[in-house]
């Protein structure tokens, strides 16, 4: 019987952990190395529900001030100018050619970056 209860929570794990397996192992495998995949900060804020929301709205304490400041959604434009190169791109959301932000460009452009964009959109 212990044996039997093992392998069905063995396999009930494997499966529920695949997709997140399978997914972090992809292009977004970068992100995780400051990022959670859930509500929960790391070096940067966490990024469940990122897509949609006001920026520097999440439950995170080290954001640059300008990002603080926000002004704008996490929506695809800013998503895909962010993670190819958050340096540059935080000067234009901010309208600020002083503006900084912690997060280093990622230069995740292109394809790699809409790859990025389509699991953020499934973290909800």
């Amino acid at each position: 019987m212990k044996k039997i209860l093992m392998v069905a929570a063995t396999s009930t794990f494997l499966v529920s952990g695949f997709a997140v397996t399978e997914a972090v192992a992809g292009t977004e495998k970068k992100c995780k190395a400051c990022h959670n995949f859930s509500a929960k900060g790391k070096v940067g804020p966490g990024l469940l529900g990122v897509f949609g929301r006001d920026a520097g709205t999440a439950d995170f304490k080290k954001y640059s001030n300008p990002v603080k400041a926000g002004g704008w959604k996490w929506d695809e434009e800013h998503l895909r100018a962010w993670i190819c190169n958050s340096k540059k791109a935080i000067k234009e959301f901010s309208g600020d050619k002083k503006a900084k932000t912690k997060m280093p460009p990622q230069k995740m452009c292109g394809e790699k970056g809409d790859a990025i964009i389509a699991f953020l959109k499934q973290l909800k």
